[in-house]
């Protein structure tokens, strides 16, 4: 297998001023393509680290990918260092990037100075890539000092992102790469430990040429991503089936999906095929669940609306929830969250209304610790109601509550839709 390493370059992402989001990018497309990354390295903009760390990467990986350090300030020293360890005689202009750089700064209604035309210059020893996003150009050094191949992109987290196509194209075009298939199993419902165990016997079993990695998500779950690397693509296929069957049988209603999907997208596939509508009634989410399920495409086909009742006046008011049964069994309840999703279920005439009421935080309650949610689901064969307890900061509860009421709502409808 082929190994890389993925290095950004930047004073702004040691001092933590900027988030390094292009190596995770990064690593995802070279891990698809059956690539092993090594390393990931930050460094700062100091010419003699920036050199000593490539050139040591170069020498012992086939594909070495830098961000950062290419743009028209003082600070932006990649360039001339990649020159300097390339062997590079002079810098050229590469017209496509110059005609780039003049379009792009045009379009912003900006003047095209000295410093802008200079991103368009490369060194003698670059192939230039045109970055049609920004006004550095993309460069690829081959088999620089007899090591590995260099491609120098952007820091610009939407330019580093946008070249990865055209990166990846080049490497399969260069690189004798082998073939790779994964499959994503998507679990919600059981912690990452538990699942582990539940799971070892097949796991331990699986042939040395596959492999499973967790891959936990508050609002997803886990997704379990088996690889199986190399040889006949059809006779690999037919053997990661074989497998996968073993595993759904494990995991029953733990799986919601055999794709890399979420639950608000097994939701609404499931409203959608029979047919049925949904609206909400977040109280402690505020509107987190609403926005998840309007994030899918056609959602418009099943998803009538909803009511964020944060305030006890709304609850009472708007859903029709009895005073008096607040007053008894408290806001945060098994009782209320029913009352809730039957109230908004009734407002909107949907066939399931989904309904949070809980504390995310930072304080709990004389009854309840901070990180309780009650969830209600209302339907056509009843109400059902659920409660779970988080230990995390309060916008993580927040995610974590969204996803279990919509995990018990995939639940209920898988239950009642298939009976």
């Amino acid at each position: 297998m082929i190994d890389a390493c993925i290095c950004t370059i930047g004073d702004e992402i040691l001092i933590g001023q900027v988030l390094d989001t292009n190596s995770s990018h990064l690593a995802v497309a070279l891990e698809e393509a059956g690539i092993h990354v090594k390393r990931m390295i930050s460094l700062g903009d100091d010419k003699v680290e920036i050199s000593t760390i490539l050139k040591r990467e170069l020498a012992q990986n086939a594909i070495v990918i830098s961000t950062g350090g290419l743009g028209p300030t003082k600070d932006d020293i990649t360039k001339a260092v990649l020159g300097e360890i390339s062997g590079a005689k002079s810098m050229v202009t590469h017209p496509g990037q110059l005609e780039m750089v003049h379009k792009i700064l045009q379009s912003r209604g900006l003047d095209v100075l000295p410093s802008n035309l200079a991103q368009a210059e490369v060194p003698d020893t670059a192939e230039v890539i045109v970055n049609r996003l920004g006004t550095a150009p993309i460069m690829v050094f081959r088999h620089v000092q007899g090591g590995g191949t260099l491609y120098a992109l952007p820091g610009v987290p939407h330019e580093a992102t946008g070249a990865i196509p055209s990166v990846m194209q080049d490497i399969r075009h260069h690189q004798p790469l082998d073939s790779i298939r994964h499959r994503n199993i998507m679990v919600y419902g059981i912690a990452e430990s538990a699942l582990s165990e539940q799971i070892a016997p097949w796991e331990d079993a699986l042939p040395a040429d596959m492999h499973l990695a967790y891959l936990p998500n508050p609002l997803t779950g886990i997704r379990l991503r088996l690889s199986i690397y190399g040889g006949d693509a059809r006779e690999q296929e037919v053997r990661m089936e074989q497998q996968l069957d073993q595993l759904k049988t494990l995991l029953g209603p733990l799986m919601y999906a055999d794709t890399d999907s979420d639950l608000e997208t097994t939701v609404g596939e499931l409203l959608k095929a029979a047919g049925k509508t949904l609206s909400l009634a977040e109280s402690c989410t505020g509107g987190e669940i609403a926005h998840l399920i309007t994030s899918v495409p056609g959602s418009s086909a099943y998803f009538l609306g909803s009511v964020t009742s944060y305030a006890i006046p709304v609850k009472e008011s708007v859903l029709g929830v009895s005073p008096a049964l607040i007053r008894e069994k408290g806001v945060v309840s098994s009782e209320v969250a029913a009352a809730m999703a039957e109230g908004v279920r009734r407002l909107t005439g949907s066939d399931y209304a989904v309904s949070t009421t809980g504390l995310a935080g930072p304080a709990g309650d004389e009854c309840n610790p901070v990180g309780t949610v009650w969830i209600g689901v209302a339907g056509p064969k009843g109400t059902r109601t659920v409660s779970y307890c988080y230990k995390n900061d309060r916008k993580r509860n927040i995610e974590r509550f969204a996803a279990s009421a919509l995990n018990f709502l995939r639940l209920t409808l898988q239950n009642e839709l298939n009976h």
